[in-house]
């Protein structure tokens, strides 16, 4: 290592700073926004934001209604207040406020910045406020600032292509986590240049104490960045979790990554925020998560599979995006209709990896894909064309969502195994997304009625027909046909022993974040045994703690591990005569039972040879 003396650093230093000045004279056509985090009024920061030059008598300063990735009005224009415009001189501009997002100013060829202040949505007051975390923004001062910025900056009306300097006035003490690279970073602030407002929006921040551990994935640097209140949840056990995942991701890909950094932005609360959600959205080259505190066993497999899909929007659509996404309207936006593509093939990639790369077995896979089924069908519309409901999702197709979770994947799952049909194995959905990749990149968006007849031109005329049928069409997928080809049987309705959780009606008590038993009249025999009460709070199963997030794993899984006539412990909160919760232990046998099962996938132990060679080729293993 060469030490610099301490002359030759600050002469060093001043050429940076003065190159970096020269920049700054030469590029004058642009914004040059300030955010100061350590100036917090009322939960509130103040926002400055120097104009590029105007030529025109007024303009329009938008704050954005819709952001990419969200699928829903967020109105970010409701956290705006006291904005004000001025002349060089200080005079004030007339502002007329036209609407949530939109501010018209007067005299706008003589305007040079405008200021205002911001509120955090973390904290929202109203419930029809409340947004998505991932989604949102959050301020508290001398904790932790979570900067979407498309919730504190917007831009003036045709001049969304204008570059943008970015410039973050910082605690000296905190750190700014992103997938940026600062031009300029001091212990005070943190300046980043962008060359536009996608690209603006797309890159968040999180600044507090840092608690930062970086992978390295082959050229590409992940940085795992950690917010807990609490300081239970830290960043390096995170990353360790998570690393093979991404390791199993880049081999998936062909072994390369087509990103230099990706920073994961992990904001870990207590409890579930005021959206009563948790998750993750995604943007090009880093995501930003909201996921609770958990029991770690259930913490590890969530953020796994939630930065499984994530991540793998680095492919769809950092690379594969279509025009209403590439040049995305942040006020009246176009949808694509291709949610099938950016949500749901992502979602099949996030638990196909696993298996294809050998970290869940095959029956654990299966689980997966049956609560896609079961899910798709109990809660959304199976008739319902999938292109349809994507260019209608904020209107019309907003309780349809969801699907694309659900039925998305399995459209990637039945695509993939035809694909892999058709090419004797040798080809199939992976491959597609990198030769389409290669045909499209960053740069170039396709047309959204030209992308099935593309992708029949890459691969085989018969996945026009695919398309025309299941996703463009109303047909169901043909889920039956397609597990027989790959020695899976597939049952709609199957008849199975369970364990008895006693048959009540669960309920939610919001106050306490608990599990509830909300009725009890059809409670079954071993539900009375143990003498479960109406309002009484499941609080532990055998001393593994209960959840909300928890519940379905302690009852799913834990509990049908346990054999017939084994003696089971379930904790209660249970109200006394003086009205407080106290804790009570309640003990009885399990009890098996007969229930008729949803989706039962197994694999088909009469499966042929040439069934069970395309299932090898499409999970990348003998099995």
């Amino acid at each position: 290592m060469t030490l610099k003396t301490p002359l030759l650093f600050l002469f060093s230093l001043g050429l940076f700073f003065s190159g970096y000045a020269q920049q700054q004279d030469t590029v004058t056509n642009r914004y040059t926004v300030r955010i100061d985090l350590t100036e917090v009024r009322d939960d509130k920061v103040p926002v400055s934001l120097q104009a590029p030059p105007i030529n025109q008598s007024e303009i329009i300063y938008i704050m954005p209604k819709i952001v990419p990735g969200t699928y829903s009005v967020s109105d970010f224009g409701r956290f705006v207040t006291d904005l004000k415009a001025y002349n060089i001189t200080g005079d004030t501009l007339a502002v007329t406020q036209l609407d949530t997002n939109r501010w018209q100013i007067s005299n706008a060829s003589d305007l040079d910045r405008i200021t205002y202040w911001v509120d955090d949505t973390f904290d929202a007051q109203r419930r029809e406020e409340v947004l998505f975390e991932p989604g949102g923004t959050n301020i508290e001062e001398n904790q932790n600032f979570l900067l979407n910025p498309f919730g504190f900056v917007g831009y003036f009306e045709g001049m969304k292509q204008v570059p943008y300097q970015l410039n973050i006035t910082k605690p000296e003490d905190f750190y700014g986590s992103t997938s940026l690279q600062a031009v300029v970073s001091t212990d005070t602030s943190d300046h980043y240049l962008l060359p536009n407002y996608m690209e603006l929006a797309d890159s968040p921040l999180m600044y507090n104490r840092p608690d930062t551990t970086v992978l390295e994935l082959g050229d590409t640097e992940v940085l795992v960045s950690v917010y807990s209140p609490s300081g239970r949840v830290t960043s390096e056990p995170i990353a360790a979790n998570v690393k093979s995942i991404l390791e199993a991701q880049r081999s998936y890909l062909g072994g390369t990554l087509p990103v230099d950094k990706y920073a994961f932005l992990i904001y870990v609360p207590e409890r579930v925020g005021k959206s009563g959600s948790y998750g993750a959205l995604e943007h090009s080259y880093s995501s930003v998560y909201f996921l609770p505190e958990m029991p770690e066993e259930q913490f590890s497999s969530t953020i796994r599979d939630v930065a499984a899909h994530e991540f793998f929007h680095i492919v769809t659509p950092l690379s594969i995006h279509s025009e209403e996404i590439g040049n995305f309207d942040f006020i009246n936006p176009q949808m694509s209709k291709h949610l099938w593509l950016y949500e749901g093939v992502t979602e099949y990639f996030a638990s196909h990896v696993q298996v294809y790369e050998d970290l869940i077995d095959l029956n654990e896979y299966l689980q997966k894909v049956r609560e896609n089924i079961v899910t798709s069908r109990a809660y959304y519309n199976d008739t319902l064309p999938f292109t349809e409901m994507s260019a209608n999702v904020l209107e019309e197709y907003e309780d349809q969502y969801g699907n694309v979770y659900q039925k998305g994947a399995l459209i990637g799952l039945v695509l993939d195994v035809r694909l892999r049909e058709l090419s004797g194995g040798t080809y199939g959905l992976r491959n597609l997304m990198l030769d389409l990749a290669k045909t499209y990149g960053k740069e170039n968006a396709f047309k959204d009625e030209e992308l099935f007849d593309k992708i029949a031109a890459l691969t085989y005329p018969e996945i026009r027909e695919f398309f025309s049928r299941y996703v463009e069409g109303a047909e169901p997928l043909p889920l039956d046909e397609t597990f027989r080809k790959v020695g899976i049987r597939y049952e709609p309705t199957a008849t199975q022993q369970i364990i008895s959780y006693g048959d009540f009606t669960p309920g939610f008590d919001e106050e306490a974040n608990k599990i509830i038993i909300a009725e009890t009249d059809e409670m079954d025999a071993f539900g009375q045994e143990m003498g479960f009460r109406e309002g009484d709070q499941l609080l532990a199963l055998n001393g593994t703690e209960i959840t909300p997030l928890n519940i379905r794993e302690v009852i799913g899984e834990q509990l049908q591990q346990v054999q017939p006539g084994e003696r089971i412990t379930i904790t209660v909160g249970r109200e006394n005569s003086s009205g407080k919760i106290r804790k009570k232990k309640l003990r009885g046998r399990a009890i098996s039972r007969e229930r008729q099962s949803l989706h039962v996938l197994e694999p088909d132990p009469t499966a042929t040879p040439e069934q069970k060679a395309l299932r090898a080729a499409w999970l990348n293993n003998e099995v």
